[in-house]
């Protein structure tokens, strides 16, 4: 009984007294237990990210599914945008390249010009012999037996061949001896000489072909024509 009476003087002389300092908690000292470790209920916490990526507030209870921003970089778009056209460029122009290569060569591919009709020889000139639809004139000259005319005609062909055969280059003030100096060289160039000759006796020469006469001479060309263009 001693000892509990003692042991509960010292308890209550204790607990009376009053203490010595007095503590206060500091102004906003839930800020230090804001973070993962101290969420205790389970919440989704949304931390705030920069407004490049998106806007925190936008997140809540009540919107918890709303649509993110889109962080797409734009840049990449465009840029394919550019390779893209900067290949359609690049086709137009190997395009355009091929076509005038084309129509400056001998194909004439391209050309909405091939086989013009002209009326008259003196319509035919260096500039639109390749595209002239001779064979159409000589077919008028023979329809109508004027076969001098004729003459004149296949050898224009003749030399329309030549040229769309880059053999010769074919020029108003060029002579036949031009001509036949850019051909000697090659197998046909005899032949060549021979319908030079036929062509200047009977056109210069102002000589009158009958039927047969034409259809020997006509033979002439049409071989030579064939020897050019094999």
């Amino acid at each position: 009984m001693l000892l509990l009476h003692v042991n509960t003087s010292l308890w209550a002389n204790t607990s009376l007294q009053p203490p010595q300092t007095k503590r206060e908690f500091n102004e906003g000292f839930k800020d230090n237990y804001s973070g993962r470790k101290y969420n205790y209920e389970g919440k989704a916490v949304v931390r705030s990210t920069p407004s490049k990526y998106g806007d925190a507030s936008k997140y809540s209870e009540e919107t918890p599914n709303i649509k993110e921003d889109d962080t797409t970089d734009s840049s990449s778009f465009d840029f394919n945008v550019f390779n893209w056209v900067f290949i359609l460029i690049l086709i137009v122009a190997v395009a355009y390249l091929a076509y005038t290569l084309l129509n400056d060569g001998s194909s004439r591919l391209f050309s909405s010009r091939n086989n013009e009709k002209l009326k008259a020889y003196g319509e035919i000139t260096a500039a639109n012999i390749e595209h002239a639809d001779i064979k159409a004139l000589i077919t008028n000259a023979e329809n109508t037996n004027d076969y001098r005319l004729a003459i004149r005609y296949y050898y224009l062909l003749v030399l329309k061949q030549l040229t769309l055969k880059n053999f010769i280059k074919y020029e108003d003030d060029k002579t036949n001896a031009d001509y036949m100096n850019a051909i000697a060289s090659h197998k046909f160039s005899k032949d060549f000489s021979y319908t030079s000759y036929i062509y200047n006796y009977t056109w210069y020469g102002e000589f009158t072909l009958n039927l047969e006469q034409y259809q020997l001479a006509k033979k002439s060309f049409v071989q030579l024509i064939k020897e050019v263009n094999s």
